[in-house]
């Protein structure tokens, strides 16, 4: 394993973001056409926040509603993504360690952050790529 590995040889590079402009029901359809569940939250090129599938699947009532089939849809239709994202999200350097996403993922609450050159977004790691990482070394 090498010490001072740089992220970027783990992170996915074509990052899918949303913009802070689009709707939940928008969001949920990302998630569902790519099959990723973390999406970087952008204004302009900022990133503003991060939204996961999991904050979205907390929205769902699931089986509290079976016989209803607008429901989730309700919910997506009444909240914004400002509402459910996590604002200012951690995010690291391109040039960051590998070994530093990880403490960082080890104390955190979270499993992915974007990764940014010179301010600007270039890649996404998740606690997934970290494990992929790991399963490669032996």
């Amino acid at each position: 394993m090498k010490r001072r590995e740089p992220v970027s040889h783990i992170m996915t590079k074509n990052v899918h973001t949303v913009s802070h402009t689009d709707s939940l029901r928008d969001v949920a359809n990302v998630f569902k056409d790519s099959n990723i569940h973390h999406l970087p939250v952008k204004r302009g090129n900022e990133i503003v926040g991060i939204i996961s599938s999991s904050d979205l699947n907390r929205l769902a009532f699931g089986k509290l509603y079976d016989h209803q089939e607008g429901a989730d849809n309700a919910v997506l239709d009444s909240l914004n993504i400002d509402q459910v994202m996590t604002h200012n999200p951690l995010t690291v350097n391109v040039e960051d360690s590998i070994k530093e996403v990880a403490e960082v993922f080890t104390n955190a609450n979270f499993h992915a952050m974007p990764v940014l050159e010179n301010n600007n977004l270039v890649g996404i790691v998740t606690t997934k790529d970290l494990l992929k990482y790991m399963l490669d070394q032996y």
